[in-house]
């Protein structure tokens, strides 16, 4: 099969909207499994993890691959749960385009939301899939227009529902004016029931006057009342959902096996392939600096961007690849382009969950598993040796919450580092650290869910039990302004001196992120010691000044210094720098940052007061309130992480059990003077 028969697709949504049984469904019936895995008994073929099968959740986006009419669908299932939400992204990056599944009873969710807005960033083509057709509450028409209100998606249903909740029967297709319904997944094509046609009729002329709005041919058919062909009705179709000018809607009850076909016929006939995506750009690494162009084409270089690393007990690291040109065999070497290190391809996977096929070869457009790359990460560009490129990387989310993690014995203690190495290489926002004035170790992540995955894993899949400490917020330190400061190191020991000299000005950097410049002259800082001068300052960000917590958003201009001839060593410089941007740090205006989460809840109208009341007592502060849907009411509000400690219990108690919520990192914002000592106690405390 050729690359413009493929698609590369996310199947992604809210936790709990069906996402993994859709995804179960797909493979069923396109022969790739034989058997259907089930979420609720933990035998999802997607969800091979066993932390995924006991919590009935999807942690980890796994890859597979399946054919339908022809062509070839690389799927990727991702997460739902925010915690885990680098998943999402990731994939997001790689993705041609992704279909997105909500419950037609809970509708648009919070997390629906953080999800859309990652396609919108990455400018991905959507369909919408309304699952759940069968459940008591089930709304199809509600949910298209949630999808209209507060996703801004465009939606067009291409379906209608026959039925709802215990009387949902199949569904009409609007584009071919036929119902089908479903008897154990075998698909009945049948006309469409009288009492429905009324209402087929409204919304097929709605779906044409606003394909009409993008296709003269078609609007000049539709006026002047001619039959207008499927097959332009497909075309225009297709190049709405390209251009994301439109989201076609389509619906079904997935657990019930009702809907999936004609879902698999949409995708095939309205999802884009690589082709028409078009090509990639890249920054080219030679002298020019100009971007270049890739197109998904054997005959240009190759490209392709590293986008998961999972490491495999049976095969080791499995490094997950979306190759953009070119064509890569088994025994190339490629060029990281993100590290300037050569890679030697020694196997190509494709992946079915458990099961790993063995390829020689692999084109342009193609999602596979390379096995044999040593120093290859989370959005690394792979290429060519002869036509350097560097790709767009992935966003990777502050971690926000830690907890200490300890283990007894020397040999214990190596087999956990080693473990925490390779978690850390599979996820970015799984952050290591080491407290240099303790020597604890610190594990940071997303959320409680996230780390208590992460502790699971190293019982389970290293054999490694860890003492684990509580919960703490994830804080950062910075500075409120500008200061000049100065030190000189200088050791005399037996043997050779040390010395070295220098002038720092720190200033806050409102753009966020560190920068380090130098304006000495003269080479009064000879320039081979300005890296270590760098990387001692990069040492006391890591580790912190004011409690271990992140040093964050400040500007480091070495100004002045001096050096001896003798004495001074790259070693004497970083050294230096350490001291004197602890120094300087401490006389700069320090503060601790706090991470603030937006926290989303819908609830009945008669908790909204109790809800917003104990927000407030939180130092949360409410955004907005909306209709969400009928006696229900959508509040959007922000309020500190330290204040949200078992928030969860506290919205089920409050709302007997009728609410939910969701929270999201936002920002950092300062904390309140009143609580920076006493966080700064307490986390001294904690490394005593």
């Amino acid at each position: 099969m050729g690359i413009g028969t493929s698609r590369n697709i996310g199947i992604v949504a809210h936790i709990d909207a069906g996402k993994t049984t859709v995804t179960e469904r797909i493979l069923f019936y396109t022969g790739t499994t034989r058997k259907m895995g089930e979420v609720h008994d933990g035998q999802a073929t997607m969800d091979f993890m066993k932390q995924e099968q006991e919590r009935g959740i999807t942690i980890a986006s796994a890859a597979i691959s399946c054919t339908w009419d022809g062509h070839t669908i690389n799927i990727i299932d991702t997460p739902g749960h925010v915690d885990f939400t680098i998943e999402v992204e990731r994939s997001m990056r790689v993705l041609d385009a992704i279909v997105a599944v909500f419950c037609a009873v809970g509708g648009v969710e919070a997390q629906s939301e953080t999800v859309w807005g990652q396609a919108d960033r990455y400018r991905v083509p959507r369909l919408a899939f309304i699952n759940k057709m069968d459940r008591p509450g089930a709304d199809f028409l509600d949910v298209v227009s949630q999808l209209d209100t507060q996703l801004e998606a465009h939606p067009v249903p291409y379906q209608l529902p026959i039925g709802a909740e215990d009387g949902f029967r199949g569904v009409i297709d609007l584009v071919r004016m036929r119902a089908y319904t479903f008897d154990d997944g075998r698909v009945i094509e049948e006309e469409i029931p009288a009492d429905h046609a009324p209402e087929a009729e409204k919304h097929r002329t709605a779906l044409l006057e606003r394909l009409a709005e993008f296709s003269d041919t078609l609007a000049e058919l539709y006026l002047d009342d001619q039959e207008v062909p499927t097959e332009l009705i497909t075309d225009v179709t297709r190049d709405c959902v390209i251009r994301s000018l439109i989201t076609p809607v389509f619906c079904g009850a997935a657990y019930r096996n009702a809907g999936i076909q004609p879902l698999l016929d949409a995708i095939t006939a309205y999802l884009p392939s690589p082709i028409d995506k078009g090509a990639v750009t890249g920054h080219a690494l030679d002298d020019s600096g100009r971007n270049r162009r890739r197109h998904p084409r054997a005959g240009d270089p190759f490209s392709g961007l590293a986008f998961k690393v999972i490491h495999d007990p049976f095969v080791g690291q499995q490094t997950f690849v979306r190759t953009y040109s070119g064509s890569l065999r088994a025994g190339d070497t490629v060029l990281n382009a993100t590290t300037g290190k050569k890679e030697r391809i020694s196997r190509i996977l494709r992946i079915q969950a458990k099961n790993r096929i063995d390829i020689t070869e692999v084109g342009p457009g193609d999602i596979v598993a390379l096995i044999g790359l040593k120093n290859t990460s989370t959005g690394h560009t792979l290429c060519d040796l002869d036509s350097p490129l560097l790709l767009e990387s992935v966003t990777v989310p502050e971690p926000v919450i830690s907890v200490t993690v300890s283990t007894t014995g020397t040999k214990e203690n190596e087999k956990l580092h080693r473990a925490l190495r390779k978690m850390a290489l599979e996820d970015p926002s799984f952050v290591v650290r080491q407290v240099e004035r303790t020597s604890e170790t610190v594990i940071a992540g997303m959320g409680e869910l996230h780390l208590e995955v992460i502790v699971d894993r190293l019982k389970s899949d290293f054999g490694v039990t860890a003492d684990v400490g509580e919960p703490s917020v994830e804080y950062r330190e910075t500075i409120t302004r500008e200061l000049r400061h100065e030190f000189k190191h200088v050791k005399q020991t037996g043997g050779r001196g040390q010395y070295a000299h220098v002038i720092f000005r720190l200033e806050p950097n409102p753009g966020g992120g560190f920068e380090f410049t130098s304006s000495v002259v003269g080479g009064r800082v000879p320039i081979q010691y300005v890296p270590a001068v760098r990387r001692g300052v990069e040492d006391v960000m890591k580790s912190g000044v004011l409690a271990d917590f992140e040093v964050v958003d400040v500007r480091v201009v070495l100004v002045d210094g001096s050096a001896h001839d003798v004495d001074s060593s790259e070693m004497a410089f970083r050294t230096c720098a350490r001291t004197c941007f602890k120094e300087a740090f401490i006389k700069a205006g320090p503060r601790l940052l706090e991470p603030m989460m937006n926290v989303d809840i819908a609830t009945p109208d008669e908790f909204i007061g109790d809800l917003v009341g104990d927000l407030g007592s939180r130092r949360g502060r409410v955004h907005s309130m909306r209709r969400y849907r009928k006696g229900s009411q959508k509040i959007e509000a922000e309020a500190p992480l330290m204040e949200l400690f078992g928030y969860a219990t506290t919205v089920r108690s409050l709302s007997s059990g009728r609410a939910n919520h969701s929270m999201e990192m936002k920002r950092f914002a300062p904390l309140p003077d009143a609580l920076t000592e006493k966080v700064l106690a307490e986390a001294r405390e904690r490394t005593r």
